[in-house]
Formats: structure tokens, C-alpha cells, sequence
């Protein structure tokens, strides 16, 4: 396989990746969050439901002072999808101390620090978690596009194709492919 990226190529494909990864759309509403002085865990769950519905706003109110590594890895994959990628960091960083694997957390990590252009830090700190479990699918994702913005294309390539391996049917999965098929 010819493991050279044009230019304009890299510009397309990276406009495509990223435009997936920003893809999902918000789905039906759900109930208000719970009123103040329920249980953190129906905090946790009440963030997670509102994350999952594309309300990021208020999934990241519910969740900031909801307890645990998945309301934290939650509270950071919200803020990534509001585009804070700094304060993504600190709960994504505190979810994977607790659950050094945890996909949500990785995937938020590796996105808030492939956007802030630590690459170096986002392939140093996604390897860590890939070592931890090698079927965490987005810290394939997230260190192939630091690879790939680094111009490290052969490396790139099996860190998406890893990523493919493991989501063959996540929304990003078609633009890889088609990333990968140019590569040939």
C-alpha cells in the first residue's frame, strides 16, 4: 500500500473525519434534570440520558457535581461536544485514573487534546489506555488523527484501521474507509 497523503487529500479527509466526529445530531428531549438533593447516581444517569439525547449543556450542568468516573468521563465528553476542550481534560484525566480503560473518557481526552494540537501528549496519553485494553476503539480514532496531523501516515493508517476493526459501524467508520482507500 502507497502510504502517501497529498496535501489537499490530508485537507479533505481531515474536513471529513472531522465533520463525523461532530456529526451526531441531538435526539428527542427527556425529562428535566433531577431536582437538587437527589442521589449522585441519578445524577450520573440523568447526565448520561442528556448526553446521550445531544443536550450537552445541560448533561454538563446535571453532571458537574455528580461523583464517580462515568459522570466524570460523561461530564468530559460534554464538554468536548461544547467545544471546551480544556476543561474536558481534568474529569476525562480523573475518569481514567479510576477506570484506566473507560471509552468515553478516552475518546473525550483524545479529542480535546487532538483539537488543542497536543499531539504528542494525546498519542503519549492514549497509548497509555490502549496498553490498559487494546479494544478501546476511539483511542485508535483519536491517536490516528494526532498521526495522521502529524504526517505520520503509515502509523496513521493502523491506528484506523484498528479503529475499524473494533467499529466497523461507528459513524466515523465511512470516512475512514474512504481516508484508507485513497492511501492504496
Amino acid at each position: 500500500m502507497n502510504r502517501k497523503l497529498s496535501p489537499v487529500l490530508s485537507l479533505l479527509a481531515l474536513s471529513l473525519l472531522g465533520a463525523c466526529a461532530g456529526s451526531r445530531g441531538p435526539a428527542p428531549r427527556a425529562p428535566a434534570p433531577p431536582p437538587p438533593g437527589s442521589s449522585g447516581t441519578d445524577a450520573t444517569a440523568q447526565g448520561i440520558s442528556l448526553y446521550e439525547q445531544g443536550r450537552y449543556a445541560e448533561a454538563e450542568a446535571v453532571l458537574v457535581t455528580a461523583a464517580g468516573a462515568r459522570a466524570r468521563a460523561y461530564l468530559a465528553a460534554s464538554r468536548v461536544k461544547l467545544k471546551k476542550y480544556q476543561a474536558a481534560e481534568a474529569p476525562a484525566l480523573e475518569a481514567l485514573a479510576a477506570s484506566p480503560a473507560d471509552p468515553v473518557a478516552a475518546g473525550a481526552l483524545g479529542e480535546s487534546l487532538v483539537s488543542q494540537g497536543r499531539l504528542d501528549e494525546a498519542i503519549a496519553r492514549l497509548s497509555a489506555v490502549i496498553g490498559t485494553d487494546p479494544a478501546v476503539a476511539y483511542a485508535y480514532y483519536w491517536r490516528g488523527q494526532a498521526r495522521q496531523r502529524q504526517g505520520h501516515v503509515a502509523r496513521m493508517a493502523e491506528d484506523y484501521e484498528a479503529f475499524l476493526k473494533l467499529a466497523p459501524d461507528a459513524p466515523e467508520a465511512p470516512a475512514v474507509r474512504v481516508l484508507l482507500g485513497s492511501l492504496q
